[in-house]
């Protein structure tokens, strides 16, 4: 049986989350789903972040999250557009 990945989510990602129009916060939600059965499925399009210990997931073309993994845990760090959902803004 696989084991599922606990979701952590930060103070920022929370607050960034809440400010999501509910379309994209549904989306999210089904990403989310992808990221704890298995953080390298295709539809999340997860890619390790350059020089940090950080990934970078997609919700849809325009919107991203980041997140990293520790033990049995993704942290969730950001979430929103581009440069937003990475951190960058």
């Amino acid at each position: 049986m696989a084991q599922f990945l606990k979701p952590i989510f930060t103070p920022s990602f929370n607050k960034q989350y809440k400010k999501l129009p509910i379309k994209l916060q549904r989306k999210f939600t089904k990403q989310l789903k992808y990221l704890v059965e298995n953080y390298r499925h295709p539809s999340l399009r997860a890619k390790k972040m350059e020089g940090v210990n950080k990934f970078e997931a997609r919700i849809d073309h325009h919107n991203r999250f980041t997140f990293q993994i520790e033990d049995s845990q993704i942290i969730l760090r950001n979430i929103g557009p581009h440069d937003t959902g990475l951190g960058k803004k």
